[in-house]
């Protein structure tokens, strides 16, 4: 029989947290001849060296003995000496360490709390203490007390510690004001607080289901959740229907709330466009800043492509077979026909689109067209999503490359420094790996191109589309679209030697690939999804090394269908973790709800922030984890971008562990090895193009790790439908005849798109 108890005692340590849920496995010093308990519960937000009254039942494990179920927990001020080093050198207040907390504690005594709580000036007594580390101990606790309060107030309403500092740096000593009164504002105002959290805070304080705030930040919440999944807008009825289902109100309150918000300039904007499959036509919504983001790209688009200026307008008259013999000699490599019709359109057009998949020869023309462009002393700027894609892109081209958020630099609240007001200095506008460019992204880069520039985008549009919103690339390439284009092809002699290249192919087209005979691709037969997990771990940690050479860390990728799961992102983090970077004494580390930090960690940064860094921090980038300071708590990052970058301890939830990815965070990078799951616990996410976006990030070596069933499912399946977007009928519109010059000769492969 249990009973109802309540324990306390210092936290020792977390030994697991998992932080979706909160539940935790703790142990703590009850002070008890130096035995420690086991606490389990929620306990997401406490530290180590934290005094806590836990409140709860006693119970018994078959495995691991005698626990305490928290059911609710407290923080108290700790009363002995002992407990005050543990508590002031744990982490809590930025500026005390272990060495500093030891000092405090031993000259004040019992009376070290009152001190800093009453008589802060004091601190400088203590030998090394100076005045300037005496103020930020005293803000640091005057900064945790109103933290207190408002977490006592969250906790009340089932919210996590974590959520109440995002809460209180965002508002100060207005959170509690803001929670009572305007608890949906959390949703739009603060990172990591969805509607259903802001949600659960309403109901707690008392706002009714079928309040109308409530249905109007639902119908919001539906709309952002789409954009999350790529669409730039919803039908009507689906949105209702969506809205309907997660708020379990009244259709005819929806509709109502709906008419509300479309009524409000910065609500919703309804507008009736074309369905995609030529049917009738349907009534879209979007977010305001995706209507604008939707129509400004289309209507800049048109402006380059229709105006008279030409910063490059040697190309309209120039003697082609001179000047491509010309780069013949200058490169030792002849262009391939349709690779000569790329580049004389994007050296002639000012809007032009290159595709095509791996070994077809882009990256040979992309640096033909940068070649003959500087050759006429043309301004030319190359970018690219990510900090890896711009790396590979300059050491192509040998013309410096940069990120396109680095060239626009652009600023918080993601304003750019670059638009149409002030344009780029530029003539020609290179921009790699364009699949990844989603709709919010492609409107600022378009806008910062000045009339006259040319503007080319490359990119594969057989990979997965962008993980924002719209699929811009595959719009471009549309039929009865202006922008003209060219697909190559043709795979080359050399590529065709690749088991790599050979099998993207194959999987492109609905083919299996070949997995035996290879040098460079190979399946790991496992039908059982967690020893499949294992088997990527050792192949990634001892196999690849022993037989190729590469380093585990910095050459060889994991990347999955999904996170979740026993082959997913998330458990392979842990296990590769594990392999790679396991904990030892003199290798310094931070934990964070359920996850571990540690000098040497690969990791990823999961959100944008436009204060890190010289220009931001974006979603995406990738570093290594150089150096941890438990005092001033804080580690920093350098990035695959080279700049060094700092994040205090309660901006980690910016990060995460980056051994393992998924094969959508991977998109513009490429790895000279990558490791693949392939299992039937992912069965849903196994699509062609996913498997197909995977395979060509490696450069050298493909390792599959699954069942052969899994594997003829992801080859099998086509993704399901398109993306909701306009941006194709926008463009499509709009009047074409008189926009373009006549079709020039070489031109001639069919494979040269004006649709």
């Amino acid at each position: 029989m249990f009973n109802a108890a309540v324990v306390e005692g210092v936290l020792e340590r977390i030994t697991y947290a998992n932080e979706e849920t909160g539940y935790t496995v703790a142990r703590l010093d009850t002070g008890n001849s130096g035995d420690l308990l086991t606490v389990v519960g929620s306990l997401l937000g406490a530290q180590p060296g934290e005094s806590l009254r836990l409140e709860g039942r006693w119970g018994s494990h078959p495995q691991y003995g005698r626990q305490f179920t928290v059911e609710n927990y407290t923080t108290v001020l700790p009363a002995t000496i002992q407990g005050i080093r543990r508590y002031l050198g744990s982490g809590l207040i930025k500026g005390i360490g272990p060495v500093m907390a030891d000092r405090i504690a031993e000259y004040f005594g019992l009376d070290t709390l009152d001190v800093i709580e009453q008589e802060p000036k004091r601190l400088v007594e203590v030998p090394g203490l100076g005045p300037k580390r005496m103020k930020r101990i005293a803000d640091a606790w005057e900064e945790q007390k109103a933290i207190k309060e408002v977490m006592v107030f969250l906790q009340g309403v089932g919210v996590s510690t974590s959520i109440a500092v995002r809460i209180y740096k965002k508002y100060g000593d207005a959170s509690i004001s803001v929670v009572k009164n305007e608890p949906y504002r959390l949703a739009a105002d603060v990172w990591g607080i969805g509607f259903l959290t802001a949600d659960r805070i309403a109901q707690a304080i008392g706002i009714p289901q079928d309040s109308p705030e409530r249905v109007k930040a639902g119908l919001q919440y539906a709309l952002s959740q789409s954009t999350d999944q790529g669409h730039c807008y919803l039908p009507e009825e689906e949105l209702i229907a969506a809205s309907v289902k997660l708020l379990h109100v009244d259709t005819g309150l929806v509709i109502d709330c709906l008419g509300e918000l479309a009524a409000n300039p910065e609500g919703v904007v309804r507008e009736t466009v074309p369905a995609p499959d030529g049917g009738d036509p349907i009534t879209a919504v979007y977010l305001v800043p995706f209507h604008r983001a939707e129509t400004s790209l289309a209507s800049q688009l048109l402006r380059l492509l229709g105006t008279s200026e030409d910063r490059m307008p040697s190309f309209q008259t120039v003697h082609w077979d001179k000047a491509l013999a010309w780069l013949a000699e200058r490169t030792k490599a002849s262009l391939a026909s349709e690779q000569e019709a790329a580049v004389r359109l994007a050296l002639t057009e000012k809007v032009a689109v290159l595709t095509g998949g791996p070994g077809c020869g882009k990256s040979f023309t992309v640096r033909s067209i940068v070649e003959l462009a500087r050759a006429k002393k043309a301004k030319v700027v190359l970018a690219a999503p990510t900090g890896r894609a711009a790396k590979r892109l300059s050491e192509l081209t040998g013309v410096e490359a940069s990120t396109v958020h680095r060239l626009l630099e652009l600023k918080p609240g993601g304003d750019a420094a670059y638009d149409k007001d002030r344009p780029l200095d530029a003539d020609l506008v290179v921009v790699d790996e364009a699949s990844m460019l989603d709709l919010l992204l492609a409107n600022k880069l378009i806008k910062a191109v000045p009339p006259g520039a040319h503007l080319l985008l490359v990119g594969d549009v057989d990979q997965l589309p962008s993980v924002g919103a719209g699929e811009v690339l595959r719009d471009l390439l549309a039929e009865r679209c202006p922008v003209p284009s060219v697909r190559l092809t043709r795979i080359f002699r050399q590529a065709q030697q690749s088991g790599v290249v050979t099998n993207a192919h194959r999987i492109n087209v609905g083919v299996l690939p070949i997995t035996e005979g290879m040098t460079d691709f190979y399946l790991f037969p496992e039908e059982d999804s967690e020893e499949a997990g294992r088997v990527a771990v050792d192949v990634v940690a001892r196999r690849i090394p022993a037989k190729f050479g590469l380093d585990p860390r910095r050459d060889v990728q994991v990347l999955t269908p999904m996170h979740r799961g026993p082959a997913g992102a998330g458990t392979l983090n842990g296990l590769l973790q594990q392999a790679l970077t396991p904990a030892r004494p003199d290798v310094p580390e931070r934990r964070v709800g359920g996850r571990v930090f540690r000098v040497g960690d690969k990791v990823t940064q999961i959100r944008n922030n436009y204060e890190k860094g010289d220009n931001g921090v974006f979603n995406g980038t990738v570093g290594v984890v150089t150096k941890i300071n438990s005092d001033e708590q804080w580690l920093t990052v350098l990035t695959d971008e080279d700049e060094e970058i700092s994040y205090d301890f309660d901006e980690l939830d910016e990060l995460a562990h980056a051994y393992a990815v998924t094969i959508h965070r991977s998109q513009g990078s490429e790895y000279p090895a990558v490791v693949i799951p392939v299992t039937t616990g992912a069965w849903m996410m196994l699509q062609r193009n996913l498997l197909y976006t995977g395979v060509t990030r490696a450069k050298r070596l493909v390792v599959l790790v699954g069942s052969r069933k899994a594997l003829g499912q992801a080859v099998r399946t086509v993704s399901a439908g398109r993306r909701w977007t306009a941006l194709r009928h926008r463009l499509a519109g709009a009047v074409r005849g008189h926009l373009f010059p006549k079709r020039g000769e070489g031109e001639q492969d069919g494979q040269l798109e004006r649709h």
